[in-house]
């Protein structure tokens, strides 16, 4: 039977249809769609050649480069699992999913290999399976290049079905331990496939890649342009660079990007005349996710890029892409993510007790995507935990042994819906508006209170830049609410000024208590810019 394409068959079919092509470029190099499929094929063997086998798990640790490109495509053709790391962790942090995925060896930047040696003894990596690239080779590290220089070019003989794991990804970490999502290479395939089909690309489409490459963003984006046979351009600065990135913008001629709202907001700040210099008219689409953006914002935008059309998703790294809120709905529809992506089905907003909430009310978010993971590694009671079936339907659970069957879930949670635990409400057309996060909830004097809905609030001060809400212990209501603040720079505000501007905005038991001012450098956040209110939350109980 035929099936889906990996990502390496995807590269090896462009090698073949447009061998000349450009497939990948970064700042200190270009790959050709053949150049990569070779060295992808050589770097796949010369793995194997190191004792890996099918199915062992490969942990990556870099900065945004091409070789996230070339490691993504080797790992596929050898049937060896992805597990990206996020850079800016620390050594412990990095040991905790080396060790929790089993991780058989490592491909490591230069640059980084300082957080993989204070732990190398911890790790189960094999001998010799410690691979660096870059400008120096470390002591102690293969050279990447040097593999891939001995290798063959031909393609592994390794049979790699779609339901393998193509990649384990390490959920943030926003509410403890980080959990690794099963990704299979049919979810890839399709959730590329689908990307292609909601938002018109085509082979023609040249994708500036500048969330980080460890993240689901820039995977799910990057290989929807490389089923395609497009161009993938990555921007591989240490920091985010505002007038870089237009200069990159310009002189690629990138027609999409993918991009956080501050990221938007840095780059809209600067001066008319250095906005000027660059002519964007070549951008068609643009992609803001992973955290709420403001009317002026949009609108902004809009102005700047005036040949763009503007896109806003929600989506997790378990489920996907879930909502998508289309360029004809940015203003319109402000505040919402929209409605379910092309190919999903409905989604359901539940109570605590299983069932679904009426419109306008709020309930847990439970989508069910043709690309969802394949459950959490190692946790079948957190797998459990994410999947729903309504009552009378799914797989029957009779096993009378630990996992999903114990908690009275399917083990097969084909065809189920899927929480990652977002709190939302759905309007009365439809769409979706996100409230919080479960765990973030504040529970102050037996009334709840979304975060979200205040920081809303807070955060349309004109002197705000940025705001996040946590709850606080408090010895009368249980809980208070509390804001952190970071000001627009030069801008002055105290405590007594935000709190009177929350006052007949919102109901007196969601305004905030306290307020505390912080530069935006001290604000915790993940690599895609969303803030760590579990962060906060331990400041405060430690403070």
């Amino acid at each position: 039977m035929n099936h889906l394409l990996t990502l390496a068959d995807a590269v090896a079919t462009h090698a073949r249809l447009t061998p000349a092509k450009l497939a990948v470029r970064d700042s200190r190099r270009s790959l050709s769609y053949a150049q990569w499929h070779a060295r992808a094929n050589r770097l796949a063997n010369a793995l194997l050649g190191l004792g890996l086998a099918k199915g062992d798990r490969v942990a990556l640790l870099a900065y945004n480069c091409a070789e996230w490109m070339e490691a993504y495509a080797a790992l596929a053709a050898a049937g060896l699992v992805a597990v990206p790391i996020n850079f800016r962790l620390t050594p412990p942090e990095i040991a905790y999913i080396v060790q929790h995925s089993e991780a058989r060896a490592v491909i490591a930047q230069d640059e980084l290999t300082d957080r993989i040696d204070p732990v190398r003894s911890e790790l189960p990596v094999l001998h010799g399976a410690y691979i660096a690239f870059g400008r120096e080779l470390p002591a102690g590290w293969r050279g990447y290049e040097a593999l891939i220089d001995a290798a063959s070019d031909a393609t592994p003989a390794v049979d790699v079905r779609p339901a393998d794991m193509s990649a384990l990804m390490y959920t943030s970490g926003t509410t403890g331990k980080p959990k690794g999502a099963m990704r299979s290479h049919e979810g890839s395939a399709l959730i590329a496939l689908a990307t292609a089909l909601e938002m018109h690309f085509t082979r023609d489409d040249t994708a500036l890649l500048v969330m980080p490459m460890c993240h689901a963003n820039s995977l799910y984006f990057s290989q929807t342009f490389v089923h395609l046979g497009a161009t993938c351009v990555i921007d591989d600065r240490r920091s985010f660079d505002p007038e870089a990135l237009l200069s990159t913008l310009a002189s690629q001629k990138v027609t999409f990007t993918s991009l956080v709202p501050t990221h938007y907001i840095m780059m809209l700040g600067l001066p008319a005349a250095v906005k000027a210099k660059y002519d964007v008219s070549r951008v068609e689409k643009l992609m803001i996710s992973s955290a709420p953006a403001r009317r002026e914002t949009k609108l902004a935008i809009l102005e700047h890029f005036h040949n763009g059309k503007l896109y806003e998703l929600y989506g997790s790294t378990e489920a996907g892409w879930v909502t998508l809120l289309r360029p004809d709905e940015q203003i319109d529809k402000l505040g919402s993510v929209g409605r379910e992506w092309t190919g999903s089905g409905p989604i359901r907003l539940l109570d605590p007790h299983g069932q679904e909430v009426a419109d306008g009310e709020v309930g847990e978010l439970f989508s069910r995507t043709p690309y969802v993971f394949d459950g959490y590694w190692k946790n079948p009671e957190k797998t459990a935990e994410a999947f729903w079936w309504p009552p009378g339907h799914g797989p029957a659970a009779s096993a009378p042994h630990g996992g999903a069957e114990a908690l009275g879930r399917p083990s097969d949670f084909s065809g189920a819906w899927c929480s990652v635990g977002d709190m939302a409400r759905r309007d009365d057309h439809g769409y979706i508006h996100l409230v919080d996060r479960k765990s973030n909830m504040i529970i102050s004097g037996g009334e709840n209170v979304y975060p979200s809905e205040v920081e809303g609030v807070i955060g349309a001060h004109p002197k705000v830049k940025d705001v996040a809400v946590v709850g606080v212990p408090h010895d009368k209501w249980g809980e208070s609410v509390h804001a952190v603040v970071v000001l627009h720079q030069g801008a002055v505000a105290t405590e007594a000024e935000l709190v009177e501007w929350c006052r007949g905005r919102i109901a007196g038991y969601k305004r905030p208590q306290s307020v505390q001012f912080v530069a935006d450098t001290d604000m915790p956040r993940t690599a895609t810019g969303k803030i760590l209110h579990r962060t906060l939350r331990d400041r405060m109980s430690t403070a």
